[in-house]
């Protein structure tokens, strides 16, 4: 991943920033020195960023797609009250073996609930409403990932899909290579939206913030409904 931002901002961005906990921070240490790609783990920075917005929305119930070593996960559930939940979703069981380990140091852990199996599989069994959806997974699906989600979030919740800026390979046309490209079209689906309310956050590698317009979401649960009927 391209640093986009000085190096020199972001650690002052992270030391004016929540304080990661002890076992975040052990965790994202063991992630550098074990795993062949560390930095697909969020970070200080960015796990303050989805913890103030999970507290940001009340939220009880998270949906994540994406493990990798459980960082993100533990950082919801640490912000989550003593009956909340995550659901997090993968299919690596090597990544998330280390994710289990760290999840059981913490009293936060037992929030968390993992599936391990393709993400669109255990997104069809779910019943939502989820308070927050976090999308840091395989970028050919995200396009699919997002339309499930917008099914599955609460009128107060919000959607977050991560590496939106790809190292800023998704200013290059035509897109480099199929991940670039996919992510593009994330983009564009997301921006010509008319149920939700986004803005593209420039940390670390990009984050969408989306917002479901209440009026919007009210329309497609009538409309489950209907088809259910």
């Amino acid at each position: 991943m391209k640093p986009l931002v000085l190096p020199d901002i972001e650690t002052y961005a992270e030391a004016h920033s929540m304080t990661e906990s002890e076992v975040c921070r052990r965790l994202r240490k063991e992630t550098d020195r074990t795993m062949k790609f560390p930095q697909m783990v969020v970070g200080p920075l960015e796990g303050a960023f989805l913890k103030v917005m999970a507290m940001s929305v009340g939220a009880k119930r998270v949906l994540e797609i994406g493990t990798f070593t459980g960082y993100s996960a533990l950082c919801f559930a640490e912000s989550l009250p003593a009956d909340g939940e995550v659901i997090t979703c993968d299919i690596d069981p090597e990544s998330t073996a280390m994710a289990q380990r760290f999840w059981a140091q913490s009293p936060h852990g037992s929030k968390i609930h993992l599936r391990l199996a393709p993400a669109l599989e255990t997104m069809r069994q779910l019943s939502g409403p989820f308070d927050l959806i976090f999308i840091d997974a395989d970028k050919a699906n995200y396009v699919h990932y997002f339309r499930w989600a917008l099914d599955l979030i609460s009128d107060r919740g919000v959607i977050l899909i991560d590496n939106v800026l790809w190292g800023g390979d998704v200013v290059k046309s035509p897109a480099p290579d199929t991940n670039t490209e996919a992510i593009q079209e994330l983009n564009r689906l997301v921006h010509a939206e008319p149920r939700v309310s986004a803005v593209l956050v420039t940390i670390r590698d990009g984050i969408f913030l989306i917002k479901p317009r209440p009026s919007s979401k009210a329309n497609i649960q009538a409309a489950q409904q209907q088809a259910q009927q």
